[in-house]
């Protein structure tokens, strides 16, 4: 029995969590102007948006957290890999690497978890750009001042933790 391949698009969905503040107020706060605000990413794949936060891997229909609609859109590329076998793959993730207890604003954030499951769905990264933020903002003295602070904001958008059940579109 031959099974048929179907490919499907995948993108990077970009938000911006400071509306713009970030840019306003980092010369201020850390003593040098950043171009990117503070950003959190998700990937959209199979008619559902996939990312990580403070209650581990979540999930919902594409633009539909608090967040509202992405402030971006970074088209990935195409993926084989099939929708079961992406399920099997993200449960993985959220029972090992990406449960709740492991997010860290700065260090293993949904950026991260973007980066990862955009190299397994597309053999690409994410823009670094975005991966490199979290270092730039630490290497200020502000930014150390102000990690253990930050270390304990917990972000998550409304969503369905994948590990309690999804149907998802193959």
């Amino acid at each position: 029995m031959e099974q048929q391949s179907s490919a499907h698009s995948v993108k990077l969905y970009i938000y911006d969590l400071s509306r713009g503040m970030a840019r306003q107020l980092s010369p201020i706060m850390l003593g040098k102007r950043f171009k990117r605000q503070r950003e959190h990413t998700s990937i959209v794949v199979y008619g559902d948006e996939f990312f990580f936060g403070g209650d581990g891997i979540s999930s919902c229909p594409p633009g539909g957290t608090m967040l509202g609609p992405p402030n971006s859109v970074v088209d990935l590329g195409i993926t084989e890999v099939t929708g079961e076998i992406f399920m099997d793959y993200l449960m993985s993730l959220g029972e090992s690497t990406y449960r709740g207890e492991c997010y860290r604003l700065f260090e293993h954030n949904c950026n991260t978890f973007s980066n990862e499951v955009a190299q397994f769905l597309t053999g690409k990264k994410i823009p670094s750009y975005i991966t490199d933020l979290p270092s730039e903002v630490l290497s200020t003295p502000f930014g150390q001042a102000l990690k253990p602070i930050l270390e304990s904001i917990h972000i998550q958008p409304p969503g369905s933790n994948i590990l309690n059940g999804h149907n998802m579109q193959s």
